[in-house]
């Protein structure tokens, strides 16, 4: 066989064999990563008797900014995680909800997870109101500065149910 028409045929079978690698590469690449974080609930409805104490371990907390600070949200969160309160959700407040410093939203304003939270917000007003997000909803506003130290727990008046983890 004639070298140079063998040259060519080994350089043309390697270009095959580069371009094929190339795509299955390419289409590696695009694929989205796998998920490394297993999705766990943020909130699982969990009954309280009547004189059992709530703990922050307990508790949901998600955080509504009402203001104009960046990340106010997301910091009172870690403030309260800090002391103990688990995480849940937190966002931008709808526009025009006119809370400047700090309230807290919640369709039951008795129950003793809401308790627990207004221990560490004494300024904060409670306002029942049917709220999307998991939890204790707490909206702060540009006035807001941070949560205090609160009560370590806080006993049920009746039979209720609160979001925990």
């Amino acid at each position: 066989m004639n070298p140079f028409l063998r040259t060519a045929l080994t350089i043309g079978g390697l270009l095959v064999v580069l371009l094929l690698a190339a795509a299955w590469g390419w289409g590696q690449v695009m694929k989205p990563l796998p998920s490394v974080v297993t999705e766990t609930a943020v909130c699982t409805e969990t009954p309280v008797k009547a004189g059992d104490s709530v703990t922050p371990d307990e508790v949901t907390v998600s955080v509504l900014n009402a203001g104009r600070r960046a990340g106010l949200a997301s910091r009172t969160m870690q403030q309260f995680t800090d002391q103990g309160f688990n995480k849940g959700q937190s966002a931008n407040a709808p526009a025009k909800s006119g809370v400047s410093n700090v309230q807290i939203w919640t369709d039951d304003p008795a129950s003793p997870a809401v308790k627990l939270v207004a221990s560490r917000l004494p300024d904060a007003k409670v306002v029942e109101k049917s709220v999307s997000q998991v939890g204790v909803v707490v909206v702060v506003g540009d006035r807001f500065k941070e949560p205090e130290t609160g009560e370590s727990s806080v006993k049920a008046s009746k039979d209720t149910t609160i979001c925990s983890p």
